[in-house]
């Protein structure tokens, strides 16, 4: 069935939405077969054996309706446009290049004016949960630029290519994929409504829907946990992902380092979590920009820099736990760097 079709067709598989508006899965030996498809823009899925068995799995597990399914994944397409996408994030960029995209005067200056906008929620936030607003704030800049980009692709084809087309991660995209069709289900959303990035990810703070499910927060008591467009359910749903991933209000995140010599390149690997104490890392012939408790466990990070060669930091736990909401360090430290910014910028309001 043709997506434009399909679209005139009520999907009964969402039926209660419809009437009151509202563990991964391994593959078959077939799971891959969408692969040997001509490279077209876009193909539809339907009748494929990942997708059948996949349908039967809902089915079984979560007490789907298999012809409803059938009906939903009828629109459904793989996209080449988002394989284009995945196989070549803006995390593969040297940070020199990276930070430019992230801070910048616009930026900064509408963390700012979202500030001001949302003061009690970013206030209740951090009472309730410890995160401090500018954190909160430079998360959902770095993400959606405060909700102007939140993306333009359909959740249901984003997840369905990743997970039947991408066979890298397609054990991660089919568990997002059952994730997603359940918070339809539990959210009273219609499955082929929600848009999002070309790997999936929903709302301001562009969450997955596994985080989603996990995290979200219905901050205003109004039975919805709507992060497209409540700005107080995105501020809590954040910052009670950070709360979870255990941020420790009121500490450091990361400070600079200066090295004497080259010692410290020993210590430089691709694991994020803080694995050095302060004396092991003073033991490097590094200089610590200012004093942070001995009892603290850091990770020296480098990052590259346009003519200076590299700038070193001494990141501590909450960095790493940026890094629970990507796992890439220069996302992280553009999250920080843009908070600190925000803050600068700030100064003082009523």
């Amino acid at each position: 069935m043709k997506l434009k079709q399909a679209q005139n067709t009520k999907l009964k598989l969402f039926m209660p939405w419809l009437r009151s508006l509202a563990h991964p899965f391994r593959l078959s030996p077939f799971a891959f077969s969408l692969l040997l498809i001509s490279c077209t823009t876009s193909t539809n899925i339907k009748d494929t054996e990942s997708v059948n068995t996949f349908i039967e799995q809902m089915a079984t597990k979560h007490q789907f309706d298999e012809a409803e399914l059938d009906d939903l994944f009828a629109t459904v397409e793989i996209k080449q446009d988002i394989l284009k996408r995945i196989a070549s994030p803006s995390e593969g960029l040297p940070w020199y290049k990276y930070r430019k995209i992230f801070l910048t005067d616009a930026r900064i200056n509408a963390g700012v004016q979202f500030w001001r906008d949302n003061a009690p929620a970013l206030a209740a936030a951090e009472q309730k949960y410890g995160v401090p607003p500018e954190i909160i704030i430079a998360i959902i800049g770095v993400e959606t630029q405060f909700g102007k980009n939140t993306g333009n692709h359909r959740v249901i084809d984003t997840l369905s290519t990743l997970g039947f087309a991408y066979p890298p991660r397609s054990k991660f995209f089919l568990s997002e994929l059952e994730n997603f069709l359940l918070l339809c289900r539990d959210e009273h959303i219609n499955p082929a409504d929600p848009l999002g990035s070309y790997a999936g990810a929903m709302g301001m703070p562009q969450f997955m829907p596994s985080s989603f499910r996990s995290y979200a927060v219905d901050s205003d008591n109004d039975h919805r946990r709507d992060i497209w467009h409540n700005s107080s359910d995105v501020i809590a749903s954040v910052a009670n992902y950070f709360a979870k991933h255990h941020w420790q209000a009121g500490k450091a995140v990361a400070v600079p380092v200066t090295a004497k010599d080259t010692n410290y390149k020993s210590a430089l690997n691709k694991n994020l979590k803080p694995n050095l104490s302060v004396t092991e890392l003073e033991s490097l012939n590094l200089i610590i920009s200012r004093q942070i408790p001995l009892d603290s466990k850091v990770k020296l990070l480098s990052f590259e820099q346009q003519e200076q060669g590299e700038e070193l930091w001494a990141a501590l736990d909450n960095f790493y736990v940026i890094t629970r909401y990507n796992h890439s360090p220069l996302y992280a430290m553009a999250v920080y760097q843009l908070s600190l910014s925000i803050l600068n910028k700030k100064g003082s309001f009523p």
